[in-house]
Parts: C-alpha cells; structure tokens; sequence
C-alpha cells in the first residue's frame, strides 16, 4: 500500500492532482481543499494518501494533512458513501468541522456538500456518531490529532483494525511515554502494547 507521495507536483485539475516522482507522473484524486493546500505547480510536494481497489480500478487519492485522510477513511465506512462523496464532503469541511457536525448531529452541515442529500447525511451522522469519539479528525475530539510519526502510527493501528478511538489513545500514551523524538517503529510497538492491555 502507497502510504504516502513525495515529488514535484505536475499538474492540478478540477478533483486531482498529477505527482511526478522519479518520472513516474501519479495521478491523485483530491478535495478542492487539499488542491487548494498543497502549493503550486513545479513545486515539491507531499500527499497522504488512500489506495482504493476494486474488480476493475486501482485509484490512488491524495491529503493534504493526516486528519483529512482519517476523515475520508471514516466516511466511505458508511454505506452508500465513495470516495467521490466522500471527497465532495471534505470539500466544503474540514475534518474538524466534520467532527462537530457529526457530534452535534447536524446533518444540514454535512449535507452542504455537492451530491449529498438529506437521507445521506442523516445516515452519516447517525452512523459515525459512535466511532468519531476520540478519533483524530482536526483536534475537534478528545484527543488531540497526533502528527508526523504519530498520524502515521495511527493509521497503521487503524490499518490492522483497530477502532479509531482506540488507535489515537494507544498512540497518544505510547507518544507521552516515549516522548517527541520516538521513531514510527517504536511507536507502533509501544503503542500495540498499550491497546493490547
């Protein structure tokens, strides 16, 4: 899996990004935010990013910060939810706008987003009611949003399953215990530790 791209950002259209690293031109799809987030064209630049894959497509989409891709990952585990909409979402809300939209269950908020409607957004608030609770979307919950070695240690507890409430606190223990300057590697181990308790 594609954790991440780095490389001199080619060229930006209305929902992607193309990414040139060492010749090989990427083509990431993106929230006009991150668009908006990552520089000009010619410049170096550094995306988070998902790998969707299915029967007949591999896409690769782009974040301009942790937060936005933990968004996103949150968002297409509702039903009826792609990674179009939820691209769409992330669009007109930041992730910790997301965050308080879903925690005051305001589904006028959500729905703001092109090809969101009523139905939809109740479903997604309703839906993510439970599990945005101490997740790290933007600092908007209990736990502040971990970065750089942090965010990356989350995503991979988040990748071998666990709940993201229980991902950002083993992180943010294992972060407290070792401190500012702790590798990835040790992080993760620290923090597998911590939730396995």
């Amino acid at each position: 899996m594609i954790a991440h791209l780095k490389g001199r950002l080619d060229s930006t259209g209305l929902d992607h990004a193309i990414v040139d690293v060492g010749g090989v031109g990427y083509l990431v799809g993106a929230s006009t935010r991150t668009l908006s987030a990552i520089g000009p064209v010619g410049e170096v630049v550094m995306l988070h990013t998902e790998m969707l894959v299915g029967e007949d497509f591999l896409r690769l989409v782009g974040f301009a910060t942790a937060a936005e891709r933990d968004a996103f990952r949150l968002l297409t585990g509702v039903q009826g939810v792609g990674a179009r909409v939820a691209l769409a979402i992330l669009s007109a809300l930041d992730p910790s706008e997301l965050a308080r939209a879903i925690a005051a269950q305001d589904k006028a908020m959500v729905a703001r987003a092109n090809g969101v409607g009523p139905k939809l957004a109740e479903r997604i608030v309703r839906e993510l009611k439970d599990r945005i609770g101490g997740v790290v979307l933007g600092g908007a919950a209990a736990v502040a949003a971990p970065v750089g070695a942090g965010a990356d240690a989350v995503s991979a507890l988040l990748n071998l399953g666990f709940r993201p409430a229980e991902a950002a606190s083993a992180v943010a223990a294992a972060e407290e215990e070792l401190g500012a300057g702790a590798t990835l590697e040790a992080l993760v181990r620290l923090a597998l530790r911590k939730a396995a308790k």
